[in-house]
């Protein structure tokens, strides 16, 4: 299993992906603030059900609609002129109105009382926000800081066919070998899932 992580990871990095890995490695919780609460958040909205590479393309715009995250309070100022600019890049109205909710309550609670229920409630208190489910809950939480894996398809995959029970078991099992994060190693392995066919390295592992 550490063998099929690190040959992941090589793989990973020669597609020109170290920056994507450095960055999970670099994200702390205690760093985290308004803006990159409001981006990570609005990330994690417009993932949901789209693929990445998607979201990515039209993020840039997507944020300037947002004007760059820069604090609730000037966005909510701005909403209609922030939703229409939003919309331009994205056409999901759901989605657009779910960041604006995320907004207002960034707005009305503070985000000091946000980071506090997030470090005390974790993924319970994240699920509360529009569009976090189970799995994009953990999403978010793993992108603000928070030392976790999500479980998506493509690692409950891998978990499967390595004979765990689920990903965070895999990835710990990994860790504790290999050193690296729960987070890094989750996203080394759904990065490599989505750029290669798994079976061609996991058919050395048994059944």
């Amino acid at each position: 299993l550490a063998w099929l992580y690190m040959t992941a990871k090589e793989k990973v990095i020669r597609a020109g992906y170290a920056d994507e890995i450095d960055w999970q490695d670099e994200v702390k919780f205690k760093d985290l603030n308004e803006p990159t609460f409001l981006r990570e958040a609005a990330w994690v909205v417009l993932s949901a059900g789209f693929r990445e590479a998607v979201v990515r393309k039209r993020f840039g715009q997507i944020s300037s609609a947002f004007l760059n995250w820069s604090d609730s309070r000037s966005i909510l100022s701005k909403r209609e002129e922030c939703r229409y600019d939003a919309l331009l890049a994205f056409g999901n109205r759901r989605k657009i109105e779910g960041i604006l909710k995320i907004v207002e309550r960034v707005a009305t609670d503070g985000i000091d009382d946000i980071i506090d229920q997030v470090a005390a409630r974790g993924i319970e208190f994240i699920k509360e926000l529009p569009f976090m489910g189970p799995i994009t809950a953990r999403h978010l939480a793993k992108n603000l800081g928070i030392m976790l894996v999500k479980p998506d398809r493509h690692l409950s995959r891998i978990a499967n066919r390595t004979g765990y029970e689920s990903a965070d078991a895999m990835c710990q099992t990994i860790a504790d070998v290999v050193g690296d994060s729960v987070a890094v190693i989750d996203i080394v392995l759904w990065r490599y899932a989505t750029l290669y066919d798994l079976g061609t390295d996991m058919h050395l592992l048994p059944a």
